[in-house]
């Protein structure tokens, strides 16, 4: 929810902006205010916070709502536009061993070094083995794609993670608009002032009075001109607000300034995400070189020392079923060894339920020599996990994409809407260039100092460990008080 009702500025066609029609038994709805109490000091400020955060903020929502939708088509605009590499042209009756995959992959970048391999997840998919290659970017690898029943090398792509190259572009737009380090700020100042305009909004809209309770959760279809904007933006702000409020909590936890703030909050309640040891024994050399024995050295009496064979590793294939037959089989990703390190499987199978075990391997012999079930990661670690990949469309899918999808057309319209009644809200209808006007100065004055003591303590740690929100509200303040000052000397000349 962007934008939502602003100062009822008292017209001769007053009537017009109110929810239900101006007749003697209607009650009156769009002057909430009017109630005593907390609410009624309570509302101005809110009014005035949620007027100035959309139409400032609003650009910015925008954007991350258009990329973000185009991002969550691109899941399956992927499967289209890269089908020759991740689909085989013919299941066959066996699959042929990963080794000669990986065999068949170095044949065809033979620049590159094997860092590990995804073995088909399902009869149709083909087989990932991921390659560092010189010359690309930090985060970037080559992915050769490999038909498993036959080792036919079917094409290779620059990939970031699991995002082929349109996911991995879009999903850079999505959060930085591709102006790198800079460019990242707006999405995170965008996730900053998301969950709090949409929980001022929902505060707002249930806080109305109505003749009907149902013009609560339902459009009023009987509403015109701006009653009718309203009703809109309302509804479904209020339908989308529980998303929205997710959609922010865990985009901050990508951001830079926050996102650290954040990591470190869950480190502190035991809530960081663990992973498997697979350190080596001392000694052990396994991911050293190509598996070839050390030259002799002279003895001091002049003989030679024989060869010391290079550590043994008993090969993907065998690593890959000693984690199988430890329980470690959906949608596997297999990090090869690495100096000091032993093979590390895991399980991304990330739609519910999820499989998200791991276990590191012995190269020498293919013992367990640690494992990690999901069962056992902390609360707060499993409901991170859960949380990210809902945002990025996993969980649950196609359903998920469509969803976020939705969402995101969700707040499009309601940053339109927001503005038409910023529109619709000038003060005279002959004053083409004229705008609505928002919640009059001094709006805190008029709540209870018991009130505005803790929300002004809660604001300013929410702006600590929020920076951008906590920056962008004090360059907010601070115009709004110039401009207010420019406003009384004018007044007084």
């Amino acid at each position: 929810m962007s934008l939502d009702e602003v100062q009822d500025v008292r017209t001769p066609d007053a009537a017009a902006h109110t929810d239900a029609p101006a007749t003697p038994d209607a009650p009156a709805t769009s002057d909430a205010s009017s109630k005593p109490g907390a609410w009624a000091a309570l509302r101005p400020l809110l009014l005035r916070m949620h007027f100035y955060a959309g139409i400032l903020i609003a650009p910015l929502l925008f954007l991350a709502a258009a990329t973000g939708l185009l991002y969550a088509g691109s899941w399956q605009a992927e499967k289209i536009i890269y089908a020759d590499e991740l689909t085989v042209t013919r299941v066959g009756e066996s699959t042929v061993p990963l080794s000669a995959q990986l065999t068949a992959a170095r044949a065809t970048v033979p620049d590159g070094k094997v860092v590990g391999v995804w073995p088909a997840p399902d009869r149709e998919a083909t087989t990932r083995v991921i390659m560092e290659v010189p010359g690309l970017e930090e985060g970037q690898t080559r992915t050769v794609f490999v038909d498993p029943y036959t080792a036919h090398v079917n094409g290779q792509l620059t990939t970031e993670g699991d995002a082929l190259p349109l996911r991995a572009w879009l999903s850079e737009f999505h959060s930085s608009l591709q102006l790198g380090e800079f460019g990242r700020n707006y999405s995170e100042l965008a996730a900053s002032w998301l969950w709090v305009v949409a929980l001022g909004g929902l505060a707002l809209w249930i806080g109305r009075r109505r003749s009907r309770k149902a013009l609560l959760v339902l459009p009023d279809r009987a509403a015109t001109g701006r009653r009718k904007t309203l009703s809109w933006h309302g509804t479904v702000g209020l339908w989308a607000v529980v998303g929205l409020v997710g959609l922010s909590a865990t985009g901050l936890t990508w951001s830079k300034y926050a996102g650290e703030n954040i990591g470190k909050l869950q480190d502190g309640l035991g809530g960081a995400t663990p992973s498997v040891s697979a350190a080596l024994a001392p000694g052990s050399d396994a991911g050293s070189d190509a598996h070839a024995g050390h030259t002799g050295h002279t003895m001091p009496d002049g003989t030679e020392m024989p060869a010391i064979p290079a550590t043994a590793d008993i090969g993907v294939d065998k690593a890959v079923a000693a984690a199988r037959a430890a329980g470690v089989t959906h949608e596997l990703r297999v990090t090869l060894p690495a100096k000091g390190k032993g093979y590390v499987i895991k399980e991304q199978d990330k739609q519910l339920p999820v499989h998200l075990d791991s276990v590191a391997v012995d190269p020498a012999d293919g013992r367990i020599m640690d494992e990690l079930r999901f069962a056992d990661y902390p609360v707060l670690a499993q409901l991170t996990r859960f949380g990210i990949d809902l945002h990025m469309g996993k969980t649950f899918g196609l359903a998920n994409q469509i969803a976020l999808g939705a969402l995101a057309v969700a707040v499009m319209f309601l940053v339109f809407w927001g503005y038409r009644m910023w529109w619709l809200r000038r003060p005279t209808k002959d004053r083409a260039l004229s705008a609505g006007r928002a919640q009059p100065r001094g709006a805190w004055r008029k709540v209870p100092l018991t009130m505005l003591l803790p929300l002004a303590a809660v604001t300013a740690v929410v702006g600590w460990f929020v920076p951008l929100l906590g920056i962008s509200l004090v360059a907010f303040l601070a115009v709004d008080v110039l401009l207010g000052a420019v406003a009384a000397r004018r007044a007084a000349a």
